[in-house]
């Protein structure tokens, strides 16, 4: 994702494994200009355990969006629909993750490299325009160094 195609503020952050490996890279992306985060876009490569989360609990992603709102509000996943969508002549099957908190909306769907893409927002629905935007982290980031 190039910070010049969103007006805003865009962060970025890794989750570090002990063995120097990186086990995901989150995107942190805020419209509001200072008044708390809109969107974050995780990157989870296989093996992360930012993936391995119990039934009924929400994804990384919407956690640590929940948390950086300061909403402490029990939140979980009441189920999991999935969606195809054309990504230029690539099809997409897109996992709606749909919350309890009906102001998140998430979507999920897999890299062909394995990382599972986790997109999470506030007070606003995800369109499918959104993932023309969406620019592929290299795999080579993911790799112990």
């Amino acid at each position: 994702m190039d910070p010049t195609d969103w007006p805003g503020n865009l962060g970025a952050g890794l989750l570090p494994a002990p063995d120097g490996s990186c086990q995901g890279v989150f995107l942190r992306y805020d419209l509001f200009g200072g008044r708390g985060p809109a969107m974050v876009i995780g990157n989870l490569p296989e093996g992360s355990p930012a993936r391995e989360i119990e039934e009924g609990d929400v994804p990384f992603e919407v956690a640590h969006l929940l948390a950086a709102l300061e909403n402490d509000e029990p939140v979980e996943v009441l189920r999991v629909e999935e969606d195809p969508v054309m990504q230029g002549d690539n099809l997409l099957i897109v996992r709606r993750v749909v919350c309890s908190e009906e102001r998140i909306s998430c979507v999920q769907f897999d890299r062909s490299d394995g990382v599972l893409v986790t997109i999470a927002s506030w007070d606003r629905p995800i369109t499918n325009d959104l993932y023309t935007l969406l620019k592929p982290l290299p795999a080579e980031l993911f790799q112990q160094r």
